[in-house]
């Protein structure tokens, strides 16, 4: 057996009880697990502070002394053990409130410690409690270092005991156990191009640095192989994918496109939209199965490129569908598509969960006889009832949306999977776009068609409302639209509800009847309710539309040239975005406008200035990931593959960039991995095909 794979609680000094603590708190369960368990920083200890020269700060310090008495002092619950620590001109007190009887018997008076530890002051006296205290002459001896590694930890390790001190001794105690078990993983010539250090070196490095640029050669050496087994992982994935999985052949552009494209095109594509409709064609025409992510900020004209796709299916004698997230959604989508289809003869059907009956029935016999060319609908789609003719092309808007099982559904209505096309109009910065969709083609509408001008974003408080009252009845007078959105948090829906229903009715008052019609729509309404509300705006019968995020994907009033948000700081990035796109859509010039309180975090104040400097959807997504993190930002269903050991997307994106270059050059050249040069990635690869971990391979 591989002595790495030994389990945690044979290791010297942890037991059962312990190694159950580690499983449970920080996965580690294995040798291999604790090897790769890296410090997240790391302190400098070798400078010492002398009590009288101690910062009035919580800061952590290092300090030489002895200890002169202890005593044990009763209070509320329990007791705590107190020393009296000097350093020969000052004395201060060191604090335990656990394990205070063990400690007693372990401390020695009048020898010389080295104690090191974070500082508490109550007023002007300075005490440390907990702190890590070390026999000077053991000190000396085993030369703690300079760069003393910070494992992270919990709050109940902390109290069950196992502390830094207790993490090193066992981190020690594996090393000296496992020194001859690290085999070097990357091929020579990477080693020597990248001017890397051996794996050995870095993993020791990492744990024990000699000084900080042996720390530095070691991290940058561990986060590229991390991230490189990553995107070779997502680089095979895909080279195998095109490989195995076999697609239906689109071999001919014919006269429906060509017609559409020559006659009935009710506007010219931008550069973006033909370079992206050509790398689709392209793929669908192959014989493998197409899956490409489709990239847009919102407005781009990402539903053309779609349009476009679809024609082709139907050409070659194949349906297609279109997914999307909200009924509303998929309501647009099918009206947007039946406009821009004018007079071609092109059949498309809806299906959402407001389709019943002989309606619902109806459609279905039309489908499975090849009758309907595209439908159109909600997740309603994936039931099993819902049979294509023959399907050839799957498109999924607002991918983030659905899970995998729900997509994959879509791919078993045939005999081989349609072709995929998943929309997004949320931008995914570059780095994370490797990171999780790394085994996807993607391809991006980075251009906005002609004529659209920025929307002018502005940040107001409360104090400004009435002129913002008087801004929105100018806009109204030329005969525009508003929308005024706020904000909705589930867990105070109650609270919600209060602050909609009193900026109603104080927008009410300001723009009474019959002058101004007024939309409200918000999550306690029924369907039916909020589609009639929607509609009377998206008709231009109300003015003005207030409500809550429902609003976010949906609704296109190319009118509607005022978007108002209340309570601005409550948003994310991405929504105030996605919000500011609801507007624009027309030829006039169209404004936003951030309501905030005063009183907004650091963090706020960076999302709204963000919003009121530019209008460039990727610029707002890498602002976006570096203040919510990749987890965040793609939320759970696709985060899994970030959680990383020892490298950080977002710091480390040239590292990543290297990593890909070297990972895609490797699967160009010798995808097999069977050159003899490659024979440690094969090794390595294999394992990690075997664990499905990163790290779970190492013997």
């Amino acid at each position: 057996m591989d002595p790495l794979q030994t389990s945690i609680e044979y290791l010297k000094g942890i037991g059962p009880n312990r190694a159950n603590l580690l499983r449970e708190e920080l996965g580690i369960r294995t040798y291999q697990d604790l090897l790769h368990f890296f410090p997240n920083r790391y302190i400098d200890r070798s400078a010492f502070h002398s009590i009288n020269s101690l910062p009035k700060t919580n800061a952590e310090v290092q300090i030489k002394g002895q200890i002169l008495n202890l005593k044990i002092v009763p209070q509320k619950r329990g007791k705590r053990l107190v020393a009296t620590f000097s350093d020969g001109q000052s004395s201060m007190e060191m604090v335990w409130f656990r394990g205070h009887k063990w400690m007693q018997e372990q401390l020695k008076l009048n020898t010389a410690y080295v104690a090191f530890g974070r500082l508490s002051w109550y007023g002007s006296k300075a005490s440390m409690p907990h702190p890590e205290l070390t026999l000077e002459t053991d000190y000396e001896a085993t030369k703690i270092g300079a760069l003393h590694p910070v494992y992270p930890s919990t709050e109940k390790l902390v109290n069950k005991g196992v502390s830094q001190r207790i993490m090193k001794q066992m981190m020690t105690n594996l090393f000296g156990l496992i020194s001859n078990q690290f085999q070097e993983n990357l091929p020579d010539y990477m080693l020597k191009e990248l001017q890397l250090i051996s794996r050995k070196d870095a993993i020791i490095n990492a744990h024990f640095p000699k000084d900080l640029q042996a720390l530095n050669q070691a991290q940058r050496r561990l986060k590229f192989e991390e991230l490189f087994y990553i995107q070779l992982q997502l680089i095979q994935k895909n080279r195998l994918q095109k490989q195995k999985i076999k697609g239906y052949v689109f071999p001919v552009v014919g006269e429906l496109f060509s017609n559409y494209f020559n006659n009935y095109l009710p506007f010219q594509l931008t550069g973006a939209q033909q370079r992206v409709v050509k790398e689709i064609r392209f793929d669908m025409g192959t014989g493998k199965q197409m899956n490409r992510l489709l990239q847009g900020d919102v407005g781009s004209g990402k539903t053309m490129v779609a349009l476009l796709s679809m024609l082709i299916a139907i050409d070659n004698t194949f349906q297609a569908c279109l997914m999307a997230p909200t009924e509303i959604l998929a309501v647009q989508h099918y009206q947007s598509i039946k406009e821009a289809l004018g007079g071609i003869e092109v059949k498309v059907g809806l299906l959402t969960g407001s389709v019943k009956g002989a309606e619902r029935k109806t459609l279905f016999e039309e489908l499975a006889n090849g009758n309907i060319h595209i439908l159109i609908g909600t997740h309603a789609l994936i039931e099993d009832k819902v049979v294509f003719k023959n399907l050839g092309l799957a498109i999924i808007d607002e991918q983030h949306r659905f899970g995998v099982a729900q997509r994959a559904k879509l791919w078993r209505k045939n005999d081989l999977p349609p072709h995929v096309l998943v929309m997004t109009a949320t931008p995914i910065p570059r780095t994370l776009a490797m990171s999780v969709y790394g085994d996807l083609d993607i391809s991006v509408i980075d251009e906005l068609p002609p004529g659209r001008k920025d929307i002018k974003t502005v940040l107001r408080s409360d104090a400004n409302r009435l002129d913002v009252f008087r801004f929105m009845q100018d806009e109204i007078a030329k005969g525009r639209q508003v929308y005024i959105v706020y904000p909705l948090i589930q867990e105070s829906e109650k609270m919600d509800y209060k602050d909609l229903m009193d900026g109603y009715e104080s927008i009410a008052r300001s723009f009474p009847l019959p002058d101004y019609q007024i939309s409200i729509v918000h999550g306690q309404m029924k369907a039916v309710d909020k589609e009639y509300e929607m509609q009377r705006f998206v008709e231009g019968k109300t003015q003005i539309m207030v409500a809550t995020t429902v609003i976010e994907v949906g609704v296109n009033v190319p009118n509607a040239s005022v978007m108002i948000i209340e309570s601005a700081e409550r948003f994310g990035l991405s929504q105030l975005h996605q919000l500011r796109g609801r507007v624009g859509r027309g030829a006039d010039q169209s404004y936003c406008i951030l309501m905030s309180g005063k009183k907004r975090s650091q963090e706020a104040q960076t999302r709204l200035q963000t919003m009121v400097q530019t209008n460039d959807g990727f610029e707002i997504a890498e602002v976006d990931l570096r203040l919510r993190g990749p987890g965040d930002l793609m939320g759970t269903q696709q985060s899994g593959v970030l959680q990383l050991k020892i490298a950080d997307i977002l710091k480390d994106q040239d590292i990543l960039k290297t990593a890909r270059f070297f990972a895609q050059k490797l699967v160009e050249a010798d995808p097999e991995m069977k050159e003899e040069k490659h024979i440690r990635i094969r090794q390595t690869y294999a394992k990690i095909m075997t664990h499905k971990n990163i790290w779970n391979y190492i013997s």
